[in-house]
């Protein structure tokens, strides 16, 4: 069975997208199988792997209108399943119980088809969210090296408290993840003292990879690149493949 990863933040901008990305196309070169999933309707993942979301996409696989290995499109990053801004209706067109299921299920059909689905979740705790934990058996947290970035680290994991009790109770936060981290000056390094005693109380993991900025990354995505390829010696690109080494350290 894949490995199924959600990467997560209920703010935006703090990265959820390009670590993505940049875990997808790390994998793939390595030799594995991977599949991304874009979760969030603003499609951001969908764009910058050069995926058509005009056609058939997640919503209409959770809609139960198209088999998922219709929706999967063959790119330079990775194979993904694309979004669309329909997708933001999915929370009033499914009340009933059961709908955080609905990913979950719907990925069941890939088997041994992939060794790792990604998945790319909104900026908000709603549903797709916790669909996205409900099938995962893994989440990172992208977070900025910033304390108010820190503070809100409780209310995902209460959300994921409550998957892990009603839905899913193998899925677990695998680390947390920062990002824009300046590591020359003296309020980077005061973050990561925060974010060392804040993971350490919440008893959840903090990445020893950094990820710095840079417009290289930015460049990547808008011309819809490998990021991991396309500029392998600058810092911030090598900070991703740091990162990909520590996974695969950890097991994954």
């Amino acid at each position: 069975m894949p490995k199924i990863i959600a990467v997560s933040n209920q703010k935006g901008g703090v990265g959820k997208t390009t670590t993505v990305g940049a875990v997808s196309s790390g994998l793939k070169n390595r030799g594995f199988k991977v599949l991304a999933v874009d979760l969030d309707p603003q499609s951001n993942l969908s764009f910058s792997m050069g995926a058509n979301t005009e056609g058939v996409t997640i919503y209409n696989v959770l809609k139960g209108e198209s088999s998922p290995f219709d929706a999967v499109q063959h790119t330079s990053v990775a194979d993904i399943i694309a979004s669309n801004i329909l997708l933001s209706g999915i929370e009033l067109e499914y009340t009933e119980s059961g709908r955080e299921f609905l990913l979950r299920d719907a990925l069941k059909p890939f088997g041994n088809c992939y060794d790792y689905i990604i998945i790319d979740t909104p900026p908000t705790l709603g549903v797709l969210t916790v669909n996205a934990y409900a099938a995962a058996k893994h989440i990172i947290v992208p977070m900025l090296a910033d304390i108010f970035s820190l503070q809100g680290i409780t209310q995902i994991v209460e959300t994921v408290n409550y998957v892990t009790k009603y839905c899913n109770p193998d899925v677990s936060i695998l680390g947390i993840l920062l990002t824009k981290f300046n590591p020359r000056t003296k309020l980077s390094a005061e973050i990561r003292g925060t974010a060392e005693m804040i993971s350490s109380d919440l008893g959840i993991p903090l990445f020893r990879t950094t990820i710095r900025s840079s417009v290289a990354i930015s460049e990547a995505q808008t011309l819809q690149q490998n990021i991991l390829n396309y500029a392998p010696k600058n810092k911030a690109i090598g900070d991703y493949a740091a990162f990909i080494e520590e996974l695969v350290e950890l097991g994954l």
